[in-house]
């Protein structure tokens, strides 16, 4: 790793300082989480945590353990900052978003702390290009607290079978209603476009469930344009956890394995669209 052996430049020690050999396993989690400008991050000894939120009914998170990193160092036992997302990701990809076969970004990510910047090393081929990006002040954030405890429903799919029920139902629709019930349809997935009504059921013994944990029966609908940008994290990931608290909260967290095998998580939460009465069940 070029950078991991330098040391801190002289003054204030970083409160965060990290390595990635792959600029391009940070810059594809973030991708994921891309829906605006800015985000805030989180970074603690367990790795970093970077929250993107709109209009207080969506937020994702992307969680990047440390482990991911070849080193990664945190100095106070939680460091917050605000920062665009957007021009993070132009930098991390300031070499191009395709390396040749055999070579790849080499990532030093360091920050002083409150009121400094964000500092980049890259480093490809020989070439190192140094960005520094402005942080702000972290904004307050929903807490959508979905503890174990919480969670009526829930259930576990192979990413699959969530990616083809996209392409399937009509995304005319403003919702996408969800049932979950530990009897049938068991899991079902609805839509009301302009071609009218449209139901994908998942029976709990298909092969593309993996876990299967409903306690009651629950339907919700849910703003499609909120859960859209959500599909850039199921694109890359491999299964799906789906839950829903009392008040029908849902929480979906995408596993993403990356090319060197290793697991991160992105998960999205969203509120409820509007109570369903039984008669539109």
């Amino acid at each position: 790793m070029p950078f991991s052996a330098q040391p801190p430049a002289s003054g204030e020690p970083y409160v965060l300082a990290a390595s990635l050999d792959n600029a391009r396993h940070l810059s594809s989690l973030l991708r994921a989480v891309h829906f605006q400008d800015h985000a805030t991050c989180f970074a603690t000894a367990n790795g970093l945590r970077v929250t993107v939120e709109d209009a207080k009914c969506i937020q994702a998170n992307a969680f990047i353990q440390a482990e991911i990193f070849q080193e990664f160092a945190v100095q106070e036992e939680s460091v917050t900052f605000r920062i665009n997302l957007s021009v993070l990701l132009d930098c991390l990809t300031i070499f191009g978003t395709s390396s040749l076969p055999g070579t790849s970004t080499a990532l030093r990510m360091c920050y002083r702390g409150y009121g400094y910047p964000l500092m980049l090393f890259l480093e490809e081929g020989g070439v190192v290009t140094v960005c520094k990006i402005n942080t702000q002040e972290p904004d307050q954030l929903l807490d959508f607290d979905f503890c174990s405890t919480k969670v009526v429903n829930k259930i576990i799919l192979q990413s699959e079978g969530l990616r083809e029920a996209f392409a399937e139902l009509d995304m005319t629709s403003e919702v996408l209603q969800i049932t979950m019930s530990p009897d049938k349809p068991y899991f079902r997935l609805s839509t009301f476009g302009n071609a009218g009504s449209a139901h994908l059921d998942y029976p709990r013994d298909s092969d593309l469930m993996e876990t299967f944990h409903c306690n009651q029966t629950q339907t919700n609908r849910y703003k499609i344009s909120l859960l859209k940008p959500s599909t850039k994290a199921l694109a890359l990931s491999c299964k799906v956890s789906i839950r829903t608290d009392a008040q029908g909260f849902l929480s979906l967290q995408y596993m993403i394995r990356n090319e060197d095998g290793q697991i991160c998580f992105v998960e999205y939460y969203c509120c409820p669209d509007e109570d369903i009465t039984e008669a539109e069940m």
